[in-house]
């Protein structure tokens, strides 16, 4: 699918800010990254569905190729802090999880992908330049897994760019 086109948020503009709880209980804001490391953005519906579950799983395989001195993945969705961890914990993913659940999907409506019906975000990724700026977004039906190809090539391409 094509970028920004449905969300309202175009390529180009700064991303929206937000501090989240990380699995561990730990805050995490995407600020803190800029001028540092590009960050993929990776809203998923639900911790423990097949979909996502495989794509979780597809990020922690090639983990040493999403998080380098320069790049930086986010996985957010709208389980608790405890589902997250259990999650984790369950299919060793050594990344950051993080929970969007209180105020119930505030940042994924921040990034106009919060499915009010199902109460979850949709499966979509943004690629955040170093610069606070959205290089790169794919929007996807729940039931299809994006491709984590063109997500890490999308990331690389941010993270070299200054």
């Amino acid at each position: 699918m094509s970028a920004s086109g449905a969300t309202g948020l175009q390529l180009g503009e700064v991303a929206p800010d937000f501090t989240l709880r990380d699995q561990f209980g730990q805050d995490v804001s995407l600020s803190s990254y800029r001028g540092r490391k590009a960050v993929a953005l990776v809203f998923y519906p639900y911790a423990f569905s097949g979909v996502c579950t495989g794509e979780m799983g597809g990020i922690r395989s090639r983990l040493d190729q999403f998080l380098t001195f320069d790049t930086e993945v986010l996985g957010i969705s709208c389980d608790p802090v405890y589902s997250l961890r259990a999650f984790s914990d369950a299919d060793g993913l050594n990344f950051t999880l993080l929970s969007d659940f209180w105020p119930h999907g505030a940042v994924s409506s921040a990034y106009g992908v919060f499915d009010e019906v199902a109460g979850c975000p949709e499966r979509s990724t943004y690629v955040i330049g170093k610069d606070g700026r959205i290089s790169w977004a794919v929007h996807h039906p729940k039931p299809a897994a994006r491709s984590l190809e063109d997500m890490l090539e999308a990331l690389r391409a941010a993270g070299d760019a200054d």
